[in-house]
């Protein structure tokens, strides 16, 4: 009982890891809602809204067709799914612990644990829900077919690194001010609501437009998303490694600010909070 468990080699260290990160990850997804199947339909139900809001929005100024050739659900799909993933992400890793929070006390759990735990909840939920809403419409509805199904998931995938980058910014800015850690992470996710591209096709856009949106690395994602989804759509006007140097910048940033915050962090710098 009061015996320290101790790894002998890599391996099994690995393998503990791993384990922890499963239990954390299980964690996460239970505590949205006691019944597992009740959190993630409440997930589900939030992509298909905001679906159901941007086809309201469309009908209503008019647009009925997708301004690519091909499914216009699919269109606007590739643009949830890729900035919901992003974006609530962002939003899980920035508030996956804090130094004060009783689990950090225990010994085999540590912060790089807990932000993986927070990710691939994320990402399971995002990946069910994405499953889920493409397979209904295509068996109800009508069916779809993917141009290539592996660079779109290489793409929606890229979107869940940037997300957890971006994530742990937030999350290193916030031992030092709280509150402004929230409201940023609050902002990034509004700005994004617009800035993001998913409302529309980036070749269409006006060229005294882009500058407003092509400093967003998710405004290429989804652009390039749609590159690898429709047959006949080429992005011009966005890069796909322009997201990949960016996040991997941000996750670097990330590192920097983290380290240092644990370095530098006590337990009283949440008294007053």
């Amino acid at each position: 009982m009061f015996k320290q468990r101790r790894n002998s080699n890599m391996l099994q260290a690995a393998g503990t890891t791993l384990a922890l990160i499963y239990h954390q990850t299980v964690y996460n997804l239970r505590n949205s809602h006691r019944n597992a199947l009740v959190g993630l339909g409440a997930i589900i139900l939030q992509s298909a809204v905001i679906m159901v809001v941007l086809m309201t929005l469309y009908l209503l100024i008019g647009v009925r067709t997708s301004p690519i050739r091909g499914d216009f659900m699919l269109y606007i799909m590739s643009g949830i799914f890729v900035f919901m993933t992003h974006v609530q992400t962002a939003g899980a890793v920035s508030g996956s612990h804090s130094i004060s929070a009783g689990m950090v006390k225990h010994e085999p759990l540590n912060a790089a644990i807990l932000i993986s735990g927070a990710a691939c909840a994320m990402l399971y939920r995002q990946m069910i829900s994405c499953v889920v809403i493409l397979s209904v419409y295509h068996l109800a509805f009508e069916p779809i077919t993917i141009h290539d199904p592996v660079g779109a998931m290489a793409l929606l995938l890229l979107s869940w690194f940037s997300g957890i980058a971006v994530g742990m910014i937030f999350l290193g800015i916030k031992p030092w001010s709280p509150a402004l850690s929230r409201t940023l992470t609050t902002f990034y996710s509004r700005v994004n609501m617009f800035a993001s591209g998913k409302m529309f096709v980036a070749n269409t856009l006006p060229n005294f437009m882009l500058p407003w949106f092509i400093w967003n690395p998710l405004f290429h994602l989804i652009d390039q998303e749609r590159g690898f989804l429709f047959i006949n759509y080429s992005p011009h006007k966005t890069w796909l490694l322009y997201p990949l140097w960016v996040t991997l910048a941000c996750f670097m940033v990330a590192l920097l600010i983290n380290f240092t915050t644990r370095k530098y962090e006590s337990v009283s710098w949440s008294a007053a909070h």
